[in-house]
C-alpha cells in the first residue's frame, strides 16, 4: 500500500505541474494567493497547522532572523540541507538522522560532508523552539522546508507559501543511495537532466533550482576537476572558464584535492538571492561544471539561462515552482513515518538512547556528544 501511495503521489505531482502555469511572484511587495498555486499532493495542505500549531511559521522565522541579522551566509546552508534531503528518499528529514560507526548516517556520506554543521544545529534549535510551543505536532521535515523558504526570502529572494504535513522517516539511506541520487557538481547536463527527470523535474526546474547557487560557497574539491587532472595533479585548462576567473581559482585552490579552501558561488552578489548567478554563467564564471554546463552544453538550457539573466521576476517565478515540486518529492504523510521529538534520532531510538546512555554520561555530556550539533 505504501508503494502504491508513492506512485500516486508522484503521478499527481507530475500531472499537476504539467498542466498548471503560475504567473504570480511574491517578493516583499507582493502576495501569493494559494489558489493560484498547484494543488499539493495528497496529505499536504496550505493550512495543515492552522489549528494544531498556529504560531509555527512565526516561530521558525523569528529563530532564523536572530541568526540572519548577524550572519546571512547561514541562509545558503539551510537551503542546501533541503535540497540534499529531498533528493534522497524524499523530503523526510532522513538527512538529519545520526548514524553509528558501523552504519553511518547520510550526513557522513561523501556528497554531504561539506554541508554546514551550523545549519543542522539551526534546524535543531528551531525544532526545540517549536516543541516548546506545540509539542509532538510539527515534523522536522516541515521545519526544514520552512527554513529553506525563509532563508531564500531573507537573502532577498521570493517569499512564497509552502504546503505542510510532511512526516519524518524512521530510517536513513545508505551511502550508495545517497551517491546515486545527489547530482555531482562535476556532472554535465547529459547526466544532470536524467537525474532531475527521474524525480518528475524538467529542464526548467533544473536551471531554476540551480539558481540556488546565487548564494553560498563551493569547496575546492567540488570544482578542482576544472583546474587539475585529479589523478596526476597536473594543471589543465577548462576552455569554458573565463581566463581571469580561472587564475583566481588557481590562487584559491593551489593544489588538487584541497579540502580546506572555498570560494563564493556567485561572484557578483554572493550573499544576495538574485539573478546574478545566471550572469556569471554568461561570463564563463560558473563555479561548478554543473553550473557552467547549463550555458555551454545545451541550446535549450542556454536559452533559459539568458531569459533568467535578463528577467529576475521570471527566475523567481520558476524557482518557486521548482521548489514546490521538489519539496513534495516522496513525502511521508498521514500515518507514515513519525513526528520526531529530536530531529537527529528516531523516536524509538531516542528513547533507547536516553535509557542506555544518560545513566553513563549524564544529560549535559550527552547533549554535546554529536559532531553535528
Amino acid at each position: 500500500m505504501m508503494n502504491n501511495n508513492r506512485v500516486l503521489q508522484t503521478l499527481t505531482l507530475v500531472c499537476v505541474f504539467l498542466f498548471v502555469s503560475v504567473a504570480i511572484i511574491s517578493t516583499s511587495g507582493y502576495d501569493i494567493d494559494t489558489d493560484d498555486l498547484p494543488t499539493p499532493v495528497d496529505g499536504l495542505s496550505w493550512t495543515f497547522y492552522n489549528e494544531t500549531c498556529p504560531d509555527l511559521e512565526s516561530i521558525v522565522n523569528a529563530t532564523l532572523q536572530q541568526v540572519f541579522d548577524t550572519d546571512i551566509t547561514q541562509a545558503a546552508g539551510l537551503l542546501r540541507l533541503h535540497f540534499h534531503d529531498c533528493f534522497v528518499q524524499g523530503c523526510d528529514a532522513s538527512l538529519l538522522l545520526t548514524g553509528t560507526s558501523s552504519d553511518p548516517g547520510e550526513l557522513e556520506d561523501t556528497p554531504n560532508l561539506t554541508l554546514r554543521a551550523s545549519a543542522v544545529a539551526l534546524i535543531n534549535e528551531i525544532k526545540a523552539a517549536v516543541e516548546a510551543n506545540c509539542s509532538g505536532v510539527v515534523s522536522c521535515a516541515d521545519i526544514m522546508t520552512l527554513a529553506a523558504r525563509d532563508s531564500v526570502a531573507s537573502a532577498g529572494g521570493p517569499d512564497y507559501p509552502v504546503p505542510l504535513g510532511r512526516r519524518d522517516s524512521l530510517t536513513y539511506a545508505n551511502a550508495t543511495v545517497v551517491s546515486d541520487n545527489l547530482p555531482s557538481p562535476r556532472s554535465n547536463i547529459t547526466t544532470l537532466l536524467p537525474s532531475f527527470e527521474s524525480k518528475g523535474l524538467n529542464l526548467t526546474d533544473l536551471v531554476s533550482l540551480s539558481g540556488g547557487h546565487t548564494i553560498g560557497l563551493g569547496h575546492c574539491t567540488s570544482f578542482d576537476n576544472r583546474l587539475y587532472n585529479t589523478t596526476s595533479g597536473d594543471t589543465i585548462v577548462d576552455p569554458t572558464l573565463n581566463t581571469t576567473f580561472a587564475s583566481t581559482l588557481y590562487s584559491i585552490c593551489p593544489v588538487v584535492n584541497d579540502t580546506v579552501n572555498a570560494t563564493n558561488l556567485d561572484l557578483i552578489t554572493p550573499n544576495v538571492f538574485d539573478k546574478n548567478y545566471y550572469i556569471d554563467l554568461q561570463n564563463g564564471e560558473g563555479l561548478f561544471t554543473s553550473d557552467e554546463t547549463l550555458y555551454t552544453d545545451s541550446n535549450d538550457s542556454e536559452d533559459i539561462v539568458n531569459n533568467f539573466a535578463s528577467n529576475e521576476t521570471l527566475f523567481f517565478q520558476n524557482f518557486i515552482l521548482g521548489m514546490l515540486k521538489m519539496g513534495q518529492l516522496d513525502v511521508l504523510t498521514g500515518t507514515e513515518g513519525e513526528i520526531r521529538t529530536n530531529c537527529s534520532v528516531a523516536n524509538n531510538a531516542s528513547s533507547y538512547y536516553q535509557q542506555i546512555i544518560e545513566p553513563i554520561v549524564g544529560p549535559e555530556e550527552q547533549s554535546s556528544s554529536s559532531q553535528f550539533t
